[in-house]
């Protein structure tokens, strides 16, 4: 069966890089969500903590019950807020706080850019107020870079934008409020960290789409997907492989079928421009629903060592490949 082989001395690595930045393994929030990029949830929960992070980042409350184990506080960045000991919950809109259960630990979030979540800069005061109203404790305010992995002044504009924002929420009175706006990008680029938290999600994992201009730590991929060998057939000259029969055999070879798929969340691609496995193996022809097929007799192949570099061939980026492949492949952690 294929699976998926989880790297804990490159993860700890990348975390180390993170931790020079911040000074303090505390002031990390390791982003889990979406099965932690693909990663596997409880997999990647159980070596953070491992490693001493104790606060973690999830999308949902089902996420959240599943890490609850392994760290100290969890922020919801996408349901109801609620009674919790252990979690806090983002407020996007002005309707999260009116739905937000009395007494729930929040986390105000503010659009000071980006355009897709946040309270907006001039219904701040009313966020402030009502959150106050509905008997919620604000335990944290934070924003989002647009782009921190881009040359683009917008990155410092907002900055000075949050800088507003934290000066607003100390005048309204708010004590005790953590303010964190950092991600990976802006954490890799960052000289002087001086926040409470930073959001670290893909560079844990050991990707950057800093251009090369920024003096980005090295980093090292924490995934490798692996394929095993189904069946193997000897093709002659001219005989055509899969659906469409796309590739055609220019001498006698032998062909191997393996047990990944689009299925699975691979990439069903572009047959006429194949993709190559780690190892240098091309899939000829085109990929099936749970299959492909490689000109090797190998038991095991290595499908990618470096998903950023995958995802050069298929025009994305990294976090595309990762967190599109299936739950049910085995993460394996070594």
């Amino acid at each position: 069966m294929a699976n998926i082989i989880i790297s804990k001395e490159n993860f700890f690595h990348n975390l180390n890089q993170i931790v020079l930045k911040t000074g303090s393994k505390q002031k990390v929030a390791i982003v889990l969500k979406d099965n932690a990029y693909g990663h596997g949830l409880t997999q990647m929960a159980a070596l953070a903590s491992e490693y001493g992070i104790t606060e973690a980042v999830v999308r949902n409350q089902q996420e959240a019950d599943a890490i609850k184990p392994y760290f100290l506080r969890v922020l919801v960045l996408g349901d109801v807020a609620k009674l919790d000991e252990q979690c806090t919950y983002a407020l996007n809109t002005l309707e999260d706080i009116e739905r937000a259960e009395e007494g729930a630990r929040v986390e105000l979030k503010v659009d000071t850019g980006m355009h897709r979540n946040g309270i907006a800069m001039d219904a701040l005061s009313q966020a402030l107020k009502a959150i106050q109203n509905r008997g919620l404790q604000l335990v944290g305010v934070m924003t989002h870079f647009r782009a921190a992995d881009e040359l683009d002044s917008s990155y410092f504009w907002q900055i000075k934008q949050f800088e507003m924002v934290k000066e607003r929420v100390k005048e309204a009175g708010f004590m005790g409020v953590r303010f964190h706006s950092h991600n990976s990008a802006s954490i890799l680029r960052s000289q002087h960290f001086t926040e409470d938290l930073v959001r670290v999600g893909i560079a844990a994992y050991g990707y950057s789409e800093l251009p090369e201009v920024f003096k980005v730590p090295t980093l090292k991929p924490v995934m490798r997907l692996m394929a095993k060998r189904v069946a193997t057939r000897t093709l002659q000259k001219g005989e055509r492989i899969g659906y469409g029969g796309s590739y055609e055999a220019p001498q006698t070879m032998e062909v191997s079928t393996y047990d990944l798929g689009y299925g699975d969340g691979w990439c069903r691609g572009d047959a006429t421009n194949p993709y190559v496995t780690a190892e240098g193996f091309p899939i000829l022809g085109r990929v099936s629903m749970d299959l492909i097929s490689l000109p090797t007799t190998q038991e095991e192949v290595c499908i990618f060592s470096n998903a950023q570099e995958a995802a050069k061939h298929f025009g994305t980026i990294s976090y595309e490949i990762t967190t599109a492949l299936s739950m049910s492949i085995p993460r394996i952690v070594i």
